[in-house]
């Protein structure tokens, strides 16, 4: 599946493999890594993260900009806003 959009990738952080919590504790620092305004790709494995990462982003402040399904991988682009 090609996302709907092309994004521009400030870093990408493969959390394939890990499981709650470790995927959102991991990302939480991945994001403190880039600059506000940009998008970090997370691809994963746990599907937790699709109630983790949503609930994490309106908690945060932070911006889900699309989550896209390919070949058994959760692949994530979250936006820096704070």
């Amino acid at each position: 599946m090609i996302p709907m959009t092309e994004h521009e990738v400030a870093k990408e952080f493969d959390a394939s493999g890990l499981r709650c919590p470790m995927p959102i504790l991991q990302t939480k620092k991945q994001v403190k890594s880039i600059e506000i305004g940009q998008i970090l790709k997370v691809v994963a494995t746990d599907i937790g993260t699709k109630k983790d990462f949503p609930a994490w982003a309106e908690r945060t402040g932070n911006e889900i900009v699309e989550l896209v399904e390919e070949d058994g991988k959760l692949v994530w682009y979250i936006k820096r806003l704070k």
